[in-house]
């Protein structure tokens, strides 16, 4: 009996690799999401889907637990999100981030992504028309 397993691992295919990469987003984001405990920077790829890279530094959240934790939540949630503009996304955590729960992050995560990709849909369109 053989069963096929749904593959939720988030390999090196979904994720920000090396400097070039985190400069590409860096030095051009095409869209921004800000909140005040979390900043978003985007831009539209040429892959299949998402990419995600993470700046979690240790300055703004003290504990290693509280950065891994806001990790795997984030890994969690662009795994999960369902493809539309493929984009490089770096998610850059500020002071107090850490002081939400899985759930509210999850939800922070959400609307932030959002935002995101309806900036880089309305870019994308906004292209289009002018070619």
């Amino acid at each position: 009996m053989s069963h096929r397993q749904f593959d939720a691992s988030f390999g090196k295919a979904k994720r920000l690799l090396n400097a070039q990469d985190y400069s590409r987003v860096f030095d051009k984001p095409d869209a921004k999401a800000f909140h005040k405990s979390l900043l978003l920077l985007a831009r539209k790829n040429q892959g299949p889907g998402h990419r995600l890279g993470l700046v979690i530094a240790k300055k703004n959240i003290r504990l290693a637990v509280q950065r891994n934790r806001i990790k795997r939540v984030a890994r969690e949630y662009a795994r999960n999100v369902p493809d539309g503009v493929p984009m490089d996304v770096v998610v850059l955590a500020r002071r107090g981030l850490d002081q939400l729960d899985d759930a509210e992050l999850a939800s922070l995560f959400q609307t932030q992504w959002l935002k995101l990709a309806q900036k880089l849909s309305r870019l994308d369109s906004s292209t289009n028309q002018g070619s």
